[in-house]
């Protein structure tokens, strides 16, 4: 973004200046100047001009809250503002509380537009609806979103580094279809709610699995108990095999996925009160739904998180690749305990801001100095150079050619999802590298 430039009368000559007579006078001109611009002409001649942008989450609501996104990109720029900021623009990071609510979802949009934004990057919405309308119209990119709204997967101002809800749950299908010859999930009952069950369901066919028992339950819950029991009900096997958890009893091939958002916590508390009566089944999630921290409140390896499996985006929080986004967060965060550097809702932020960077860079050594929406957005459209995320995605790109045939999700470009688990009480690689879940993604049905 460029502000509105100070108009400086041109100085007089060296020849014509009286020094002593003139004292005053330049005195009050340069107190002009200061007040009015900020600083005298030419005293910074390294800077560049600012960049606004915006990050938005959802805090302090009922449902799902993702504080640390905001958090991550206000640390983010006092790091590389300590820096001298990208290529010589310091960085503007302006926060919103989206709220869960569609109207202050449109309302952090326009705030973005109003004050300047050339980019909302880092942020989460389950209201692309309402979200995408004000940034489409002025054309601001929308850069890195959690890939909690169709909208990221469908707009052509969106730009997104995941593959959204839509990779992770057709990777947790590909996940249990090893082990699971049952499997119930346990799903809000939302609009975005109804679309896990084929994501679901297309992992698991690919693994020539039978698609998966539909639980629905209330998205701000507070007791699961017939949740539980229904899914309980639903994965069974038929006869039923005696015995109970507590005694060490199995219902071998019965798997039930809980994917909650924030309240997947509360079902597993409803889980565990269960399931001492019941034959343990595998449990499994998404990252997201569960952290390293849900485990931890849970029991940890004593808890009944213990051996489930876990999809994510990136790699396990542990990994060497995270250690620059770790620094950031120790040097600037200042103890900012919003921040879990294993919440995948940090990292995509982190993720986000790497790519805006790259893409300042880009335009820079291609010596464009003015920063505007309308040339990150012509950058990212054109791909000269792929952005390298330091191995947490595959490189990036949103040419057209990079976009994946996938029904629904035309914007996504990176179809990659890792397998985790959780083991000893921690989450840990259950795969190396990442999976790709493209073709997954690309043969599911329709939802209709």
């Amino acid at each position: 973004m460029t502000g509105r430039r100070c108009l400086i009368p041109r100085p007089l000559s060296r020849a014509r200046v009286v020094p002593i007579a003139s004292a005053a006078a330049c005195t009050a001109v340069i107190a002009s100047l200061l007040s009015g611009c900020g600083s005298l002409p030419g005293a910074d001649s390294g800077e560049k001009d600012p960049i606004t942008v915006m990050t938005w989450a959802p805090e302090d609501t009922k449902a799902t809250n993702m504080p640390g996104m905001p958090a991550m990109a206000q640390a983010y720029a006092r790091w590389v503002n300590s820096r001298g900021g990208i290529r010589g623009h310091h960085l503007r990071v302006l926060t919103c509380n989206e709220r869960n609510d569609s109207v202050y979802a449109a309302q952090c949009a326009q705030r973005a537009v109003d004050e300047g934004a050339v980019a909302v990057v880092g942020s989460y919405s389950q209201f692309g609806r309402s979200f995408m309308s004000p940034l489409e119209v002025k054309g601001v990119p929308f850069i890195g979103g959690y890939g909690a709204s169709d909208e990221e997967f469908e707009s052509p101002l969106s730009y997104p580094v995941n593959g959204g809800q839509a990779s992770l749950l057709a990777g947790n299908g590909r996940q249990l279809a090893g082990d699971c010859r049952r499997v119930a999930l346990v799903r809000p009952d939302t609009i975005q709610g109804d679309k896990m069950p084929s994501l679901l369901n297309s992992g698991l066919t690919s693994g020539h699995r039978h698609p998966a028992k539909d639980i629905k339950a209330p998205e701000d819950g507070t007791d699961y108990t017939s949740e539980v029991n229904r899914a309980l009900d639903g994965v069974h096997a038929d006869p039923v095999v005696y015995g109970t958890a507590k005694a060490g009893g199995t219902a071998d091939g019965s798997c039930v996925s809980a994917s909650l958002g924030d309240h997947t916590d509360a079902f597993f508390d409803s889980f565990r009160r269960l399931q001492e009566d019941n034959l343990r089944v595998r449990v499994a999630s998404v990252l997201g739904s569960v952290g390293q921290s849900l485990v931890n409140r849970t029991g940890g390896s004593a808890g009944p998180l213990e051996g489930a499996d876990i999809t994510g985006w990136y790699p396990v929080a542990s990994d060497h690749r995270w250690d620059p986004m770790r620094k950031v967060i120790t040097d600037f965060a200042f103890d900012d305990n919003r921040i879990d550097p294993a919440d995948q809702g940090v990292q995509t932020t982190w993720i986000a801001y790497t790519v805006l960077r790259s893409l300042i860079e880009q335009l820079d050594d291609q010596g464009t100095e003015d920063i505007t929406s309308h040339a990150l957005q012509k950058a990212l459209d054109r791909g000269d150079r792929a952005v390298d995320t330091g191995g947490l995605t595959p490189k990036l790109r949103w040419r057209d050619e990079d976009m994946l045939a996938v029904q629904d999700f035309p914007r996504i470009v990176n179809g990659t999802v890792t397998y985790q688990v959780v083991r000893d009480g921690e989450l840990a690689a259950a795969r190396q590298g990442f999976v790709n879940v493209t073709s997954t993604l690309e043969r599911r049905p329709s939802d209709d």
